[in-house]
């Protein structure tokens, strides 16, 4: 048994807690309290949350950071295209070096559970490995070697554009073909999970997967209980393009096709109608936001305050990784709707922390996680009170002061599966900076 002595702590709500102490054996709290703790207790100064979730990411775009804002004028699609030459380079070595440092960043950002959308299937001529889920492997291989937990979010990706067009180019990686082709490859990646690796599904969006093929996805994740999800309305183009060839708005076809239960998780949902809005909160699905890359693609503002309050959930995510700091994904919901809106306090502190916390590992299937409770899986980090950033915050609002005002630079120690990761500020494995670098590096010599 190890016990942790918090000066803070959040244990939900708005406000937090002064002398907690936290008992963990194994990859488990056992008991939260405050009062008396051991002699040898470990003292974690400053503020304890529970550990942040990242429920969106595309780990390789890690390496796009800093090389591909546009000189003149550019879009989405643009950026796509520098996305799509990138994946071209990866290999499966390449891609270890490059997840497990981008996993390792969000380790020094407090990032405990990483939902990694994964499409990189196949070879760079789009042939399988001689084993099919080589890359997921990989992946989940990444994800332990940074000490994090990961819900591998296999993606089916079967088409170029909701006219059906064939896989091209780069895009022949992501594909299997069709829809039972990716069930069986998917019913295979069960030697990835294990005590810290969950697997999930996704539908990479309504341009490139089928009705029909939707189904199949939706069904299995439906039948395994396993998270599902998807790109929604993350383009206007997208939401025209479905309306013209379907007649159907994205999510109007993806409750066609019987994914919009529980499980489901929206990421983006950016331009979704005030119908979608509405449908979506019903099925009480989850909608993850992803400010950071929605602002830095010039996407728009999703409309998080209306998705809450007709039923839906909220979490977080860094896609893209133009940055990597839950801090700022969870403030930019609120923040950027203020812009939008003309008014503030439409999302408090404390929810937007749920979002960062306990929505994440929610959507990602580990619903007992995301919260420092007797139970629930020994994942936490503390935030230091003694940067400039939150110097001198008020002890009675420092919930605000974290929210409003921290950045992945205030982390000081995170615990995860009961073993701490970073300890003052530092990986305790490996040079993070260094390892970036050089992945980094080793791809684009490629």
């Amino acid at each position: 048994m190890t016990a942790y002595r918090c000066e803070h702590a959040w244990l939900g709500g708005e406000r937090v807690a002064a002398d907690v102490v936290v008992d963990v054996d194994g990859d488990r709290i056992v008991r939260v309290g405050t009062g008396a703790a051991p002699g040898d207790a470990t003292r974690l100064p400053g503020l304890t949350l529970p550990g942040l979730a990242n429920a969106h990411s595309h780990a390789f775009h890690r390496a796009l950071r800093g090389s591909a804002q546009p000189q003149g004028h550019g879009t989405f699609w643009s950026w796509r295209d520098e996305m799509y030459a990138l994946a071209e380079r990866l290999d499966p070595d390449r891609l270890l070096a490059l997840a497990r440092a981008a996993f390792a960043e969000m380790a020094l950002a407090g990032i405990t559970l990483v939902g990694e959308f994964h499409y990189l299937h196949h070879d760079r001529d789009g042939a399988r490995y001689s084993d099919p889920n080589r890359m997921g492997a990989v992946i989940a291989e990444a994800a332990r070697q940074a000490g994090v937990r990961l819900t591998l979010l296999d993606t089916c990706y079967l088409q170029a554009g909701v006219d059906g067009a064939p896989l091209e180019g780069v895009q022949r990686r992501f594909g299997d073909g069709d829809a039972d082709q990716w069930l069986a490859r998917v019913e295979a990646l069960g030697s990835c999970a294990d005590a810290t690796t969950r697997v999930g599904a996704a539908i990479h969006s309504v341009r490139a997967v089928d009705p029909p093929a939707q189904a199949i996805v939706a069904g299995w994740a439906i039948a395994k209980g396993a998270p599902l999800h998807a790109h929604v309305s993350e383009q206007p183009a997208e939401n025209e393009a479905c309306r013209a060839a379907y007649g159907r708005t994205p999510t109007e076809l993806l409750a066609d096709a019987g994914a919009l239960a529980a499980n489901f998780t929206a990421v983006h949902a950016t331009h979704v109608s005030d119908s979608d809005v509405t449908r979506l909160g019903g099925a009480r699905v989850t909608a993850c936001l992803c400010p950071t890359t929605e602002r830095d693609l010039a996407d728009g503002v999703g409309p998080a305050a209306r998705l809450r309050d007709a039923g839906g959930a909220l979490a977080l995510g860094t896609d893209s990784q133009a940055v990597i700091d839950l801090f700022e994904e969870a403030r930019a919901v609120e923040l950027d709707e203020r812009l939008v809106s003309g008014a503030r306090g439409a999302h408090r502190s404390g929810a937007l922390l749920g979002a960062a916390t306990a929505a994440g590992y929610a959507c990602l299937g580990w619903p007992e996680g995301g919260c420092l409770e007797a139970g629930a899986p020994a994942d936490f980090v503390t935030v230091g009170l003694d940067s400039v950033r939150l110097a001198g915050a008020p002890p009675d609002r420092l919930l605000d002061a974290a929210v409003f005002a921290a950045t992945a630079a205030d982390v000081r120690h995170v615990v995860a599966g009961g073993r701490m990761i970073v300890r003052d500020g530092r990986h305790v494995d490996f040079d993070v900076a260094r390892e970036l670098a050089d992945a980094i590096a080793a791809v684009r010599a490629s």
